[in-house]
Parts: C-alpha cells; structure tokens; sequence
C-alpha cells in the first residue's frame, strides 16, 4: 500500500485540524550542541494534545470511520493508548485501552486522566495487542490500530505536511520509528522530495530488519523506550511506503537515547521521552553524520515522561 497521495493527506488535514495543535518548529545550529554548522529544524511534536504525534492518527480513525456505540478499543504502548483516549473523550465515544506492564507511569495516567477503562496486559505491545483483539471481536468495538491502518498513517503524514509548510527548505527529516506510522506517513508526504531517514534503538530494529528482508519479521523489541518504539515488527501498510520512500535506517544505543534526552534538557529545556528523543540522539551520538551545509528538521515526537520533577523544587 504506497496509494495514499498528497491530496489524501491534505484532506485528512482539513478534517482533523480543528483538534489537534499545528506543532511549533524551532531553529537552531549543530554547533549548539558540539555538532558541525548545519542548520537544524526540531519539530516540537511532544507539544500536541495527550503529548505525542499519535492524537494525529487518532482523530483521523475516529472521524473517518464509523464508530459503534460498543466504541473504540486500541492497545499501545501507552502514546497510542493517551491519544485514542483523549480523542474519544473529546468526541464523546467509550474507549478501552490495552498497554502492557512496561508502559511508564506518566503515559498510563494520561489514559486515566481521560476517562478510558484501561487495562494492564502482559509485558510487551504484542501482549496488549492480542488481548485487545479478543475485546473487539467479544465486544463489537472498533478498533483502532497503532500503527498499521491506513487512516492512522495519514493522520501522522500532516506531521510531514506542517513541517514542509514551516521549514520548507529542509533537506532531510529524521524520525524515530517503532511500528512505522510516522515515518510512514512523513515518507508518503515527501514522495521522495527529501530524505527521510529512520532512527531506530539498537533494541528493536524493527525496520532495519524488515528492509533487510524485503518484507516486515520479527525483531527483538526491547530497550530505553520500549513503551513507544518497540513492536515486533513494523506493519504491513507500512512496509511499502518506507520500502519505497525511505532513504536508510540507523541504529542508536540507549546510552545515546538518554544522552539526547539529558541535552535537549539542558540546552533546550525540551522534556522528551526516549521514543521522543531518538531521532536527536542519531546525530549527537554521530550515527547520522549530515553533509556540509545539509538541512536537517528532527521530529520530537513525544514528551510523556516523569523525567522532570517539579515537586523537588519547590
């Protein structure tokens, strides 16, 4: 599936543009962070509402497809699960959300917060995964995948479409992958007018390994941010579209992932969770070392995390 064009895209934006927030970008130079002068664009994407690019897709499921009055199931590791929930809240639909015991505890109660019945099942994706399957077909509630549906990717590609509106003279995007959504749905937007680069733990490289097969496996799916990036493969839909339009993948280690996170603290005062803060890590961490004068705008996709406590500080 490489059919969703940019017409698509810009459709499913109008639609979901009265409940999301148009992220803010912001620009700085490589050399603030001891990195050689290129110029960097950061998509501030842990600003959206429930805190991570998934409200995007979950507005464009739940405004697009038909929603019984059983409501909307998903399971996640715990972004997916917050924006499903924050969505149906606002749209006033039931949702049950499925997240497995490695969810943090600041992505579980976003869910609470937003009134979802919320269930702790197994100790990985998969395992929320196969339970919310049995509750959907007993139940008749809709679901709403994390990452492999086709309404899901769109919702995430108005990501690649904002960023093009705000930074459009980028010459690369970086973009931590998991299961695939937003990396696919950024690559559908750009079509191969930039290079659009995966970033992926070292633990779980779900699409490395997938591209190096020709088709999505399974993958270890372990490591720092494995409540977001760490399916066991990336999805089928997604497949395509990142066999097609993206450039490569690299891989970063979880010291690499916290260190990004420490620097984006320190020098920004941007507060990402690991999964947020992947793309960054690949070029401080030097697995992803730009060309002279090569523009780059990272996606930090997400910011729910207990990182900061304020209580301290008082």
């Amino acid at each position: 599936m490489t059919g969703i064009t940019s017409q698509d895209i810009e459709r499913c934006a109008a639609l979901i543009r009265p409940h999301i927030r148009r992220t803010p970008v912001v620009a700085i130079d490589g050399t603030e962070f001891g990195l050689t002068a290129n110029a960097l664009t950061l998509k501030l994407e842990l600003l959206q509402h429930a805190g991570a690019f998934k409200t995007r897709g979950a507005f464009a499921n739940l405004l697009t497809r038909e929603v019984p009055a059983a409501g909307v199931v998903a399971a996640s590791g715990g972004n997916h699960g917050a924006a499903t929930a924050y969505a149906a809240m606002k749209l006033g639909k039931p949702a049950r959300i499925y997240v497995p015991s490695v969810s943090s505890p600041a992505k579980v109660q976003r869910i609470r917060d937003y009134g979802a019945d919320l269930v702790i099942e197994g100790d990985r994706y998969a395992d929320a995964l196969a339970a919310s399957e049995i509750w959907a077909r007993q139940s008749g509630a809709m679901p709403v995948p994390a990452f492999d549906q086709r309404e899901t990717i769109m919702g995430q590609a108005t990501l690649g479409l904002e960023l093009e509106q705000q930074t459009p003279d980028i010459d690369t995007v970086l973009v931590a992958v998991g299961g695939g959504g937003l990396i696919a749905g950024i690559a559908a937007w750009f079509a191969g007018r930039i290079k659009v680069v995966g970033v992926e733990p070292a633990a779980a490289p779900t699409l490395t390994r997938a591209l190096a097969a020709g088709h999505p496996v399974d993958s270890e799916a372990g490591g720092i941010a494995a409540d977001s990036l760490a399916p066991r493969r990336v999805g089928d839909h997604v497949y395509p579209i990142a066999e097609k339009y993206v450039r490569s993948t690299v891989l970063v280690s979880d010291d690499a992932i916290a260190s990004a996170q420490e620097t984006l603290w320190r020098t920004l005062r941007i507060v990402a969770e690991p999964g947020g803060a992947a793309a960054f890590s690949a070029l401080l961490s030097g697995a992803y070392k730009p060309e002279a004068g090569e523009r780059i705008a990272v996606v930090i996709s997400g910011g729910n995390t207990a990182a900061v406590d304020f209580g301290h500080a008082r």
